[in-house]
């Protein structure tokens, strides 16, 4: 087994950790396998074998031999796990189990990252994280709910250029704080319409156009493998330059499609069903994707002011884009 197939499979094994995936979630990470399943990782392979228990966890974890290789999938591991939320005690069980495989207990870097991830993650699901959001929101008119639409997409940019900042940052734990992000910037936009959203209901739309939590995570994932493999590891992180941009335009096209497809639907009082919803979301995102090179400066920039307590600040709701 070659090191990005292991890793993968470390990444999978994670995903399922919790026992607790649903269709959609499962759903979305076999079409997302099936896509790059050409490339040298293999997704379809990857995916079927975990899932149907031909590779195990000790398998995938006598495949890495470099310590940087083995700190790099914990990481990996930690953020899936981490993605939808404050992890389970399954989760929590399975990490214990990997971190004892690798051999990083007594790491003091992994448990750092650890540490970024888990902060992230419990600040995401705070009830005030969101309600923090709309304190003197310039896009809705709180008596009659009338919204300044150019604001509105000023704030969705802001989102998309600032989860595509989020793809550059060489700290694993930074991928964490995406989907937050997202759920943020969905509840904005709803709020702007007249529509008191609850992180039940954003996760649910997120969901329904194929953007999961974790399946999002470790697609976001294999398009880096794809788009850089892993190759020769960095500093203690490990990121190169290829895989954070490949992650970085998918984060953008994404957050920004997303942020469009949301104005529309609560613009229309809710009113697109499940079909019409993918379809216009699979609409929005090739645009999405050119408008990423335009704004790469920018992107760039976000990147160069972000540390770990402005990343933890806006997750909690403040100093969030407007």
């Amino acid at each position: 087994m070659n090191t990005e197939r292991a890793i993968l499979s470390i990444a999978m094994h994670a995903a399922f950790a919790d026992g607790n995936k649903d269709d959609n979630e499962r759903e979305h990470i076999k079409q997302f396998a099936e896509q790059l399943g050409a490339n040298s990782v293999e997704l379809m392979g990857v995916y079927q074998d975990v899932l149907l228990g031909r590779t195990t966890l000790a398998d995938a974890v006598t495949a890495l031999n470099q310590e940087g290789q083995r700190r790099y999938a914990y990481e990996l591991a930690v953020c899936v796990c981490d993605s939808d939320g404050v992890r389970c005690e399954a989760e929590n069980l399975f990490l214990k189990d990997l971190r004892t495989r690798l051999g990083l207990d007594n790491d003091k870097a992994v448990a750092a990252v650890e540490q970024q991830a888990d902060a992230i993650a419990l600040a995401a699901v705070a009830p005030s994280s969101l309600a923090a959001d709309v304190t003197n929101d310039a896009t809705s008119n709180a008596t009659n709910h009338t919204v300044d639409d150019a604001a509105l997409n000023k704030t969705i940019l802001n989102y998309a250029i600032l989860n595509g900042a989020l793809e550059l940052l060489p700290q694993s734990w930074a991928s964490v704080a995406i989907i937050p992000m997202q759920i943020k910037m969905v509840y904005r936009i709803g709020k702007a319409h007249g529509h008191e959203l609850d992180q039940g209901h954003i996760r649910e739309f997120l969901a329904t156009v194929g953007v999961g939590m974790t399946s999002q995570y470790l697609e976001q994932f294999g398009r880096k493998l794809v788009g850089g493999l892993l190759g020769g590891f960095l500093g203690k992180t490990g990121k190169k330059a290829g895989r954070a941009a490949a992650g970085m335009a998918f984060s953008f096209a994404t957050t920004y499609a997303l942020g469009q497809l949301a104005k529309r639907y609560y613009a229309g009082g809710r009113q697109m069903n499940t079909a019409l919803l993918k379809q216009t979301f699979s609409e929005l995102l090739e645009p999405a994707k050119k408008l990423q090179t335009q704004y790469l400066p920018d992107i760039q920039d976000k990147a160069r002011n972000l540390d770990a307590s402005s990343v933890l600040s806006m997750v909690r709701g403040n100093g969030v884009p407007v």
